[in-house]
């Protein structure tokens, strides 16, 4: 039996930034991926639509990771490794279907600017609430960034008392719960400015309507002015390479095509893996899995590993909406429709959108079952950052649509498309994806005839890809209140710690959630490498 200090399940970000993080630490590591590469949702295609354009299939954008504490551990080794982030000072924009539109920039006056120019006072609001955010920016992020369930945690809730008192910490709690629709209409005037912000709650599994959607609004506003929207130049595969560099440069292994069938536990700790072709793989020190609550305690755990009603907790365990991308390679760059035409091109994600309402409307038909008639489109700009990923003079679109509902569809809103048994078949996932490029066609005017190639996928082909991705939920499960932040991802098994000795959860649908942060391979790996307790008490004693 090969024997290793520590093996992944799963190499995607967290699996990824975990095992590098360990590796330095020099620990042995080992990181086991069912798929033939590497990456998870991070995963970059030459010629998906047509030669010469290079696509991320999945996930873009890394705003996420480059904010993150792992990526501040690992950056000097990744910038030796290649690894170049590319950004810019318009991050992101909204536009409507008439060609209004609004933008966020990196500088906080050119968005005060911004936002005043669509309704006096905006620019003030926006100003207040980013300086009042990051007065307490240390406890927002820091809610994000430590394990809950630990010391860590306690010390956050701490601080937080000592700042604010009981009375003033109820308060920050209440609002820290608000929705997105309540706190965007009790702070800006414009429909400019909550069509600006209202479609990047999608972007955090929730919708305007859902507890907590109106936090983490304001978490991506200032992260978008903090830290712009980065990509690597050449894709994210580059990224992939080089954490699965530092791993085997320190000795380790990153296989692909290994499928985990089964945790072995002995004495009720986690002891080694087995693959499905019978391959028994020894972890001395940590087995961590990075994989969703039913594969952890549905396929990977025999039962009687864990409590039942742990296991029962689990097959309860809620998925949310799904999604459907749409790559599109163009023969030319886009012609925008509107006076800020300038700006929308040179913006890598621009959300095309009603306002708040049409979002609010999308993401209810979509939980109903529905098709939306008019979602929000995510339109993603590659190219804007990063011309390599097309020929000169070409350019690509990158379509997310987060509205989108689980199979069975029970119907369409708008009344057009015969949805049959409710699968999501070929002809179904292109006759709604003609539905949104005609939708965007009004937006982009040469959209139709600059087209070269298009390649679509549905829920049903995104979780093939990737089965974490369940019903096509890019997030791991529904990130609803009790899904979420201390809950998740369970109320019965909380935090990254599992009942079995030893075994670690990880990925999107624990804490701290989605995303490309890789905050929860952060957390385990600081948590396996931390000193003794008697180490890090004598290291308060003073003088030593």
């Amino acid at each position: 039996m090969a024997g290793h200090d520590a093996v992944f399940i799963g190499a995607g970000i967290n699996s990824l930034a975990g095992a590098a993080l360990l590796s330095r630490a020099g620990w042995n590591v080992c990181v086991l991926e069912r798929e033939d590469v590497a990456g998870g949702c991070i995963r970059t295609v030459e010629g998906l639509t047509a030669p010469g354009f290079t696509h991320e299939l999945l996930a873009a954008w890394h705003p996420l990771w480059t904010g993150g504490a792992a990526y501040a551990e690992l950056k000097d080794e990744l910038d030796r490794r290649g690894v170049e982030y590319l950004n810019t000072d318009l991050p992101t924009g909204s536009t409507f279907p008439d060609g209004r539109a609004a933008f966020v920039s990196t500088d906080l006056a050119a968005n005060i600017a911004e936002l005043d120019g669509h309704a006096l006072g905006d620019g003030a609001a926006w100003e207040s609430m980013f300086n009042r955010f990051m007065a307490n920016a240390d406890l927002s992020f820091g809610l994000l960034s430590v394990e809950l369930w630990s010391g860590g945690g306690l010390d956050l809730g701490r601080k937080a008392l000592h700042r604010f008192g009981r009375r003033g910490l109820l308060e920050f709690m209440g609002g820290a719960l608000s929705t997105c629709r309540d706190w965007l209409g009790d702070t800006f005037e414009s429909e400019e400015a909550h069509a600006l912000l209202a479609p990047w709650v999608l972007h955090t599994g929730l919708g305007p309507d859902q507890a907590t959607s109106g936090f983490m609004t304001q978490v991506i506003a200032c992260a978008l002015q903090l830290g712009g929207m980065p990509v690597p130049r050449g894709g994210g595969i580059k990224l992939v390479e080089a954490l699965t560099g530092i791993v085997r440069d320190a000795g380790g292994e990153v296989r692909t095509g290994a499928d985990v069938e089964r945790v072995l536990v002995s004495g009720s700790r986690a002891t080694a893996v087995r693959l499905a072709g019978g391959e028994t793989i020894g972890a001395s020190r940590a087995v961590i899995a990075s994989v969703t609550p039913t594969q952890l305690y549905g396929r990977l755990l025999a039962p009687g590993n864990v409590p039942t009603a742990v296991t029962e907790a689990a097959s309860r365990y809620r998925y949310g909406r799904g999604e459907i991308q749409i790559h599109i390679a163009m023969d030319e760059l886009p012609r925008w429709k509107g006076p800020r035409a300038t700006e929308l091109a040179r913006c890598p994600l621009v959300h095309v959108t009603t306002g708040l309402d049409g979002v609010s409307r999308a993401v209810n038909e979509a939980e109903r079952g529905l098709l939306p008639g008019r979602p929000t489109i995510a339109v993603g700009q590659p190219c804007a950052l990063d011309p390599s990923r097309a020929p000169d003079g070409k350019w690509i679109l990158w379509l997310q649509l987060q509205e989108t509902p689980r199979a069975p569809i029970k119907g369409d809103a708008a009344g057009e498309i015969d949805v049959c048994d409710g699968s999501w078949t070929e002809e179904l996932r292109e006759r709604y994806a003609d539905r949104i490029v005609g939708l965007l066609g009004e937006s982009i005017q040469n959209l139709s005839s600059a087209t070269l190639a298009r390649t679509v996928l549905s829920p049903v082909d995104l979780e093939r890809l990737n089965m974490n991705l369940v019903g096509g939920d890019i997030y791991g499960g529904s990130c609803a209140l009790d899904q979420n932040f201390l809950w998740r991802p369970l109320a019965a098994a909380p935090g990254h710690r599992t009942e079995v000795d030893g075994l670690f959860h990880i990925g999107a649908s624990t804490h701290p959630g989605p995303g490309l942060g890789g905050g929860s391979g952060y957390l385990v790996a600081k948590e396996l490498t931390k000193p003794p307790v008697h180490r890090r008490l004598l290291a308060r004693i003073p003088g030593r």
